[in-house]
């Protein structure tokens, strides 16, 4: 069974007032001017391509960094390159208060990791979380301590079908190894 503990800096996708930017769209995420690259390995250079203020996280971003989003984080259309522009730059997961419903299953499907956090808002705007600092999240738990900071809090932690995709590394891997 894979360690289910994660660990990474966490980017705070904040507007120029440091607010959580909500209802973040796949066109946002990843432009529908790059849908003809399939190379999932290529998709990496374009995340957050169309996200005013975060169009150079693709040159910042380090294999394992955690990202915060606001509410409704990949809302629109089914657009799986948004997912896997992530994965192709190592993300090690992303949080968020809440996600689009089709964003949410393509990830869990892809067996990349989102969790929720209600709070994670209030967070934000209490400066307990902040851009470059370290989490440490258990997402059998949701047990998440910030490291930087000395504090501790939770986040939903994954469904067992979810950590069960996961642990399979994929939907397709998950399904072939249970039993119906």
């Amino acid at each position: 069974m894979p360690d289910t503990s994660f660990q990474g800096r966490i980017w705070v996708l904040a507007n120029a007032e440091g607010a959580l930017i909500e209802d973040i769209d796949t066109d946002q995420i990843y432009h529908n001017a790059f849908l003809h690259i399939t190379d999932i390995d290529g998709m990496g250079r374009y995340a957050l391509g169309n996200l005013e203020g975060w169009k150079d996280f693709p040159d910042r971003a380090r294999p394992g960094d955690i990202l915060i989003a606001g509410r409704n984080f990949g809302a629109g259309s089914s657009r799986q390159q948004a997912v896997d522009c992530f994965k192709a730059l190592k993300t090690g997961m992303i949080l968020a208060p809440s996600f689009g419903a089709i964003y949410f299953r393509n990830a869990v499907n892809s067996a990349f990791p989102v969790l929720t956090g209600p709070d994670l808002k209030a967070r934000v705007d209490r400066g307990e979380l902040r851009s470059g600092d370290e989490l440490a999240i258990d997402v059998r738990t949701g047990v998440s301590r910030n490291l930087t900071r000395d504090m501790s809090f939770s986040l939903t932690p994954m469904s067992e079908v979810q950590f069960g995709v996961w642990r399979a590394g994929g939907l397709f891997s998950y399904a072939r190894n249970t039993e119906g």
